[in-house]
């Protein structure tokens, strides 16, 4: 496979070879993509016909990079004559600054030539390879190419110009660039896509948010960064983890849906657009760092919360968003997500997130104008998620085109027997359970404080008590002294041995005495791969070290399992925990991918790229924060911070000045002193 160079913007990025070059294939979707289309599909530099070969790649900012390259094969490296920067930004529009420099001591005359085509493609098709219906074009319109795709009602366009005069046909632009001795030449080459309006006009601007101003993008970057805690610490490692993840987030804020207000994107490439899962795990991780994303977040999911029953949206009045869709096959109805509803999680984590972000800045105005969606989120819990009438939070798709399995773990095979046969539906899996009483505790909370309902409060607590007693009861396994991943539609357990269970410390479910042997399972060689929890143990059935969710190492499932540890008080195996994850970032130049391969640590020296993982990705970009308020033993209390450290002694010191919430802001900082061996 390729390697492959990105920048993004919100939900528009560019994804290229180490050459510049956008000529995908169906192994590595590289194009210029904006709301789950490819606007421009082939992006192909030669000079004198000949591809170039990349010197460097510089990582300006995480919306611009530079290329430098010169023409022909490796061998032309020394004494080079001809060379190639290319200067590539994105700002609502795509554009790219193409400077020719000329090494010899006498003029010379090239030809230099853009190749520029697009299919079009949704992002999913272009994964695949797979055509899209309709009619493509490519019209020269004065010094311009226009590059359309229409079917039925629906059009879009990409229009391509140059700042330097050219020789344009319908597959690119040629310049014939007569150089003197030493001289350079330079054009600017832009795309921005047109896409239809309301009435079919041209939209280009409130889509793409068209911001020429680069100074502008890197002021606003600063200004994020500025605005976050400021981290001093003895690990380079984690420092530069947290920095990264910080950027990472600001480059996944993106304006849609509504103008009032920015989201976060999921992950690159598959997922620039808003997941409610991933969203709110990423707010609640960002919390003590850049609350306003948990804000937006909440906002934007009351907004499209469920009203209606839709089968083919998965939809339920009540229930919580679980993705958003912009490309052309939701128009046609060809699958269900320009706006689906097929997650069971969402909906509990939505009631979680409004009364943390509550308790971290006290906005109590917020939790006082969500109140009906808050209710009608919790009378969901009891009614359409209750789909066995037990108590318990079930799921089973009724869309056709829907998710098999509509937890965190949402691949088709990720719910199985440890036998590796998979279970019938419905399904009710472990850790929703957990969300769901952690969601009816912390809405107690709310009703009583806020909404003044005591007997609502009373009745959530008693209700939420019944449930814990009922899951530790049905959910645990005696013989392994650990949860099933679920229940079958038979109320039979599902056995494999999983990382969901971790989850449960960080809601709370757990009876204290079952704690123990949980944290033995998830740090023992089975789970635990020395980079990370797998999320499926090693010698079930169905393991594979690979397997996306059989086996791989999941940063944002970690940073849960965390914070879970350090609820019940099991400091050392959450410091083991939170400084594996803080290595296996230092591996990947700081930015933690969507998940990584489960091979174990002693047979690989560094963790395992997993194939097409999304990166950056929100909940890993997050992780970093989640593993820095369990060391320092953050925790919001009513006008307070408290503040508990346990870092183990190979971070060394560690100092967060500036923290933002209900107090103003404070600062933090602990010792390393606890000792740890790896087994």
């Amino acid at each position: 496979m390729k390697e492959l160079v990105s920048i993004l913007d919100g939900n528009t990025f560019v994804i290229s070879d180490v050459q510049g070059d956008i000529d995908p294939s169906p192994d590595y979707p590289s194009g210029l993509f904006a709301w789950d289309t490819r606007l421009i599909s082939k992006w192909v530099l030669t000079i004198d016909g000949e591809r170039l070969t990349p010197l460097s790649v510089d990582d300006l900012q995480y919306f611009e990079n530079r290329f430098f390259l010169v023409p022909g094969e490796p061998t032309h490296y020394i004494d080079a004559k001809t060379s190639v920067i290319r200067h590539r930004t994105l700002g609502g529009l795509f554009e790219e600054r193409l400077t020719v420099l000329n090494h010899r001591n006498e003029p010379t005359v090239l030809t230099v030539r853009m190749e520029v085509a697009s299919d079009f493609a949704d992002v999913f098709d272009a994964r695949g390879g797979k055509p899209r219906p309709g009619q493509l074009r490519q019209i020269v319109d004065h010094g311009r190419l226009k590059l359309c795709h229409q079917r039925g009602h629906h059009r879009v366009e990409t229009i391509v110009t140059s700042t330097e005069p050219g020789e344009v046909d319908e597959s690119g632009f040629t310049f014939r660039v007569e150089l003197d001795a030493h001289g350079q030449w330079s054009t600017t080459l832009r795309a921005v896509a047109v896409f239809p309006g309301a009435q079919g006009h041209d939209v280009r601007e409130n889509l793409l948010g068209y911001r020429p101003d680069r100074p502008e993008l890197r002021r606003e970057l600063a200004e994020w960064v500025a605005a976050a805690p400021q981290l001093t610490c003895g690990s380079k490692v984690l420092d530069n983890a947290y920095r990264r993840g910080l950027v990472d987030l600001a480059a996944l804020q993106y304006t849609g849906l509504t103008s009032q207000f920015k989201l976060t994107a999921t992950g690159l490439p598959w997922y620039m657009t808003l997941f409610g899962r991933h969203s709110l795990i990423a707010s609640y991780q960002a919390l003590p760092f850049v609350p306003g994303i948990a804000r937006n977040t909440l906002l934007c999911l009351a907004l499209m919360q469920g009203s209606r029953i839709d089968d083919f949206r998965d939809e339920e009045p009540g229930k919580i968003l679980h993705e958003v869709r912009y490309g052309e096959p939701g128009g046609f109805e060809e699958q269900p997500r320009t706006l689906y509803y097929g997650a069971a999680d969402t909906t509990p984590l939505f009631v979680i997130l409004l009364d943390e972000y509550e308790r971290w800045t006290g906005d109590a105005e917020m939790v006082r104008r969500l109140e009906f969606e808050a209710r009608a989120a919790l009378t969901w819990l009891d009614t359409y998620g209750d789909l066995m009438g037990d108590g318990y939070l079930w799921y089973e798709r009724r869309s056709p085109a829907g998710l098999e399995n509509q937890g965190w773990k949402d691949s088709a095979e990720a719910i199985i027997h440890s036998d590796g046969a998979l279970p019938g539906h419905p399904r009710a899996t472990c850790e929703l359970q957990g969300y769901k009483y952690d969601a009816k505790v912390r809405a107690a909370r709310l009703a009583r404080e806020f909404w003044n309902d005591p007997r609502y409060a009373d009745r959530l607590i008693r209700e939420a008590e019944a449930l814990k007693i009922r899951f530790n009861r049905d959910f645990w396994i005696e013989d392994g002294e650990y949860y099933a991943l679920a229940l079958d539609g038979e109320g039979n357990q599902v056995d494999a041995l999983a990382s969901n269970m971790g989850h449960l410390l960080w809601s709370g479910i757990v009876d204290e005495d079952r704690a123990e042997p949980v944290v033995r399972h998830l740090l023992g060689d089975r789970l635990f791969s020395g980079w990370g929890v797998r999320s499926l143990a090693r010698g079930q059935r169905r393991y594979n070290p690979v397997g996306y969710q059989n086996g791989g190492v999941w940063p944002a499932d970690n940073s849960l399992i965390v914070l879970g540890l350090r609820r019940y008080g099991f400091d050392e195996s959450m410091a083991r925990l939170a400084y594996a994850m803080i290595e296996a970032s230092g591996q990947f130049d700081g930015r933690l991918p969507e998940l990584f391969a489960g091979y174990d640590r002693k047979v690989t020296r560094r963790p395992v790229q997993y194939p097409r993982a999304c990166y950056p990705f929100c909940s890993s970009a997050g992780t970093p924060m989640a593993l820095l308020r369990a060391l320092l033993g953050l925790q919001p209390h009513e006008e307070h911070l408290t503040i508990v450290p346990a870092i183990p002694e190979q971070l060394g010191r560690i100092e967060l000045v500036g923290i933002p919430g209900r107090w103003g802001r404070i600062d933090a900082f602990g010792h390393g002193r606890l000792r740890l061996f790896n087994e």
